[in-house]
């Protein structure tokens, strides 16, 4: 029997309507677009809105990829739903995205690994297609950081946005997919990048509401130090892994979390920083959903095309990191002369999702 492999078909992305800009900070927090800007390469951010959460931004994601990849809902085998901010601790966001979108005979789950967690998602979904277990799977990275972020820190607050991205992945027997992947952590750093409040170790109380515990708290240097270092051992660790050389990659994109940090991966790599593709500047950290919104960006931006090999690469908390090659070869019959744009439609479900019981 032949190793199924894993093609991406499908993609799609959803943000916020709310715009947050540097200048609206500034009027608010000892900051300025400025200070901003050069720091960490940030002009804006999107936030969720009051009827807006988690798991309304995956389904909008969601419902773009199955349509690029001309797939109904219902033949989906599984759902995998990255994200730090879950709609609530149980159930899992990804089984209200199930319910959402009517996919009947999926199994669903959350996966948390931070920032990190879509290309931790992606490698499950694709290991189980090349392990021939599923067919189609649904991955997607979500996250409200509005709803974790103490606006009051300018050390966090200018850094973090809302978003979600999805892809389709499906088995395949042509060529083109997944190549690699690696994956790693370094439990270690684990206080580095902590919400310390509303776990067992720490339960909500109204001590750790005041102490603002359940807001995310970042060791700004210590992060940056770590991200710059692991970003250039994971690429070279996955690129070697799918039998290329740096040379033979076409673009990278990693996680959106500094510019600085993306900038100082490629000196370390010896690649020109046009070979990274880049939207930080318009989302912000979106942790979970940054690197899917980027593919999303740059397939729009014609960046992303057919048989491009692509490095996608991420760091956060845990202290965690992932890696993986992929030869973008879209399903041709979906995309060629469409000039597709992965916009998430606008639809009632966000305005409705309020009044929807909870299993």
């Amino acid at each position: 029997m032949v190793q199924p492999r894993c093609r991406i078909v499908g993609w799609g992305n959803c943000v916020p309507d709310q715009v947050v800009t540097n200048d609206d900070l500034a009027r608010t927090l000892d900051t300025s677009d400025k200070w901003i800007r050069e720091c960490t390469g940030i002009r804006q951010r999107r936030v969720a809105a009051a009827t807006e959460f988690t798991s309304t931004l995956a389904v909008q994601a969601a419902r773009a990829a199955l349509d690029v990849a001309g797939l109904p809902a219902g033949e989906l085998d599984l759902i995998i739903v990255s994200t730090a901010t879950p709609d609530y601790p149980v159930p899992s966001t990804a089984c209200l995205v199930q319910h959402a979108l009517d996919a009947s005979r999926a199994a669903a789950f959350d996966l948390a690994a931070g920032c990190s967690g879509f290309v931790y998602a992606l490698t499950v979904g694709s290991q189980m297609i090349q392990a021939g277990a599923y067919r189609n799977i649904l991955v997607i990275g979500a996250e409200t950081m509005s709803r974790v972020t103490d606006w009051k820190d300018r050390n966090t607050c200018v850094l973090l946005g809302d978003g979600a991205g999805a892809f389709v992945l499906q088995a395949s027997d042509q060529a083109g997919g997944v190549l690699s992947c690696w994956l790693g952590s370094d439990g270690s750093g684990s206080k580095l990048l902590t919400i310390p409040a509303g776990g067992s170790r720490c339960p909500a109380s109204l001590t750790s509401v005041r102490d603002g515990l359940h807001y995310l708290k970042m060791s700004g240097r210590e992060v940056f130090r770590f991200a710059t270092q692991i970003i250039r051992r994971a690429v070279v660790e996955v690129t070697a892994r799918a039998g290329l050389k740096i040379a033979d990659i076409d673009l990278v994109i990693p996680h959106q979390a500094n510019l600085r940090v993306i900038q100082s991966a490629a000196r370390a790599l010896e690649l020109p920083l046009d070979k990274f593709f880049v939207n930080i500047d318009k989302y912000g950290n979106t942790s979970a959903a940054s690197i899917p919104i980027a593919v999303c960006d740059a397939v729009a931006e014609g960046r992303l095309k057919p048989d491009a090999r692509v490095v996608l690469v991420a760091f956060g908390a845990g202290l965690t990191w992932g890696a993986m090659t992929v030869q973008w070869a879209p399903a041709p019959s979906r995309l060629s002369g469409t000039g597709f744009q992965p916009v998430a439609r606008k639809d009632k479900f966000a305005a409705t999702w309020a009044a929807v019981p909870v299993p």
